[in-house]
């Protein structure tokens, strides 16, 4: 439990007014034995709060005290407010008006800054005002320096339950020592947002959209479909594939307003969480195996079983049980998660596709630019789509190939005789025609 402690400096004066004379109040004197212990009072020294040194208070003023105390209690103690409070007494009018448009107009420029340049432009007479006067100003004023507040207030909001909302984003961890060079570490995660379960975690070297819809395929699979994912505005997270896919799943695709970190504080937390447990204690790993396995070893055996303060004492295990999710079977997934990209076939029948080569055995497609119908799913090979008609790919296999035997070689086609300067030399050496039509 927090200690009782005065509310504001006002508070503290008043409870030490009431220690110096409260205990006369208390008391029952006579008017000459008042007088008496006041000028005791007055004659002893006493430190009032927020003050270093002390001091001596008059016996009009302990007098003051006296009645004021036992007429309202320790209300009455309470030190006035300053009539000027908040008006800057050095400045006129116009100047509190126009320093306090300012700061409206540049909430992040200093008081300092904001004198500085006033003087400098001639709107402020050197040595007219000081910057503290110009920062209580500010605070009393309620305009604090920091970024633009477009009036809205924040409020703490929570999915309606387990499943319905996933964050999520991209981690930037230790650069991984490989042989003689490095590599990024990147922490791809999706996180529930109602149980602070997360459904995905894993590292690799990229932030794709790729390497998302990996990450976010593996999901489906394992806890089936929330209503909603909400991430930031990243090129990760903008990709068309991904709208699509959400699109055709029937899932809410929601990002965050740009310049808006706050709506990103659940995911933050978890970043936060999981460096100070795990990443920030990796030491030189060489591998993304050594990192997987930290990460899943932190999540099942601490973070999915530690309370949690956001869920008032549970665990995320405990509230991710029950989660609502829509199971998807893989032809729904096959059918959602199906896109085409353009490929050019290479003059040996492969092409690329999503980091792999295939192999396509129409020798006639050789060099053309081709339409591949793409599973994200996996769980049917590419198919190129040209002219109407459908083209299965298999994966290239080099070592099956170089002891594929060849097909002999089809005889040449029949040649059909065609000389147009022996024709002119028969004519001109008046020789019958070497072909003559065919009667009927």
């Amino acid at each position: 439990m927090p200690m009782l402690v005065p509310r504001d400096h006002a508070e503290a004066v008043a409870l030490f007014r009431a220690g110096v004379v409260g205990a006369l109040a208390r008391s029952e004197l006579s008017h000459g034995e008042l007088a008496a212990e006041i000028r005791k009072l007055a004659d002893r020294r006493w430190r009032s709060p927020g003050r270093r040194a002390t001091k001596q208070f008059g016996a009009s003023t302990l007098e003051r005290w006296y009645y004021a105390y036992r007429r309202g209690g320790l209300a009455a103690l309470r030190p006035d407010a300053r009539s000027d409070r908040g008006r800057a007494r050095e400045l006129t009018p116009a100047q509190r008006e126009l320093l306090l448009d300012i700061r409206r107009e540049h909430p992040g420029a200093s008081a300092k800054l904001i004198v500085r340049t006033l003087v400098l432009d001639g709107r402020l007479a050197t040595g007219s005002v000081s910057v503290s006067t110009v920062t209580r100003l500010y605070r009393d004023a309620k305009l604090p320096r920091g970024p633009r507040r477009d009036g809205h207030t924040r409020l703490r909001w929570q999915a309606e339950h387990a499943g319905a909302l996933w964050h999520g984003d991209v981690c930037h961890g230790p650069a991984l020592r490989i042989g003689k060079t490095t590599k990024p570490l990147r922490i791809h995660a999706l996180l529930d947002d109602a149980s602070r379960f997360v459904v995905a975690l894993e590292a690799r070297h990229t932030e794709r959209e790729d390497d998302l819809l990996d990450l976010w395929l593996a999901a489906l699979r394992r806890h089936g479909a929330p209503d909603a994912l909400y991430f930031d505005n990243g090129s990760t997270y903008r990709g068309d594939e991904l709208r699509l896919a959400c699109e055709r799943l029937g899932i809410t695709l929601i990002h965050a307003r740009p310049g808006d970190a706050p709506a990103r504080g659940k995911m933050e937390r978890f970043w936060r969480t999981l460096r100070q447990g795990c990443l920030d204690h990796l030491g030189t790993m060489t591998s993304l195996h050594d990192v997987q396995a930290r990460l899943l070893a932190f999540l099942d055996e601490h973070y999915h079983r530690a309370p949690h303060g956001g869920l008032f004492g549970k665990t995320p295990a405990e509230a991710w049980v029950g989660a609502k999710t829509r199971a998807l079977d893989e032809p729904t997934l096959a059918v959602a998660l199906t896109t085409t990209v353009r490929r050019r076939v290479r003059k040996d029948g492969t092409l690329d596709v999503r980091g792999l080569t295939w192999q396509l055995d129409e020798s006639f497609l050789s060099g053309a630019v081709v339409t591949v119908a793409v599973d994200l799913a996996g769980a049917v090979a590419p198919v190129v789509e040209h002219d109407g008609r459908r083209y299965t790919l298999h994966p290239v296999d080099a070592v099956a190939a170089g002891k594929r035997r060849r097909p002999p070689p089809a005889p040449p086609p029949p040649t059909v005789p065609f000389d147009p300067a022996g024709a002119l030399l028969d004519r001109l050496a008046g020789r019958p025609p070497r072909h003559r039509p065919e009667e009927d």
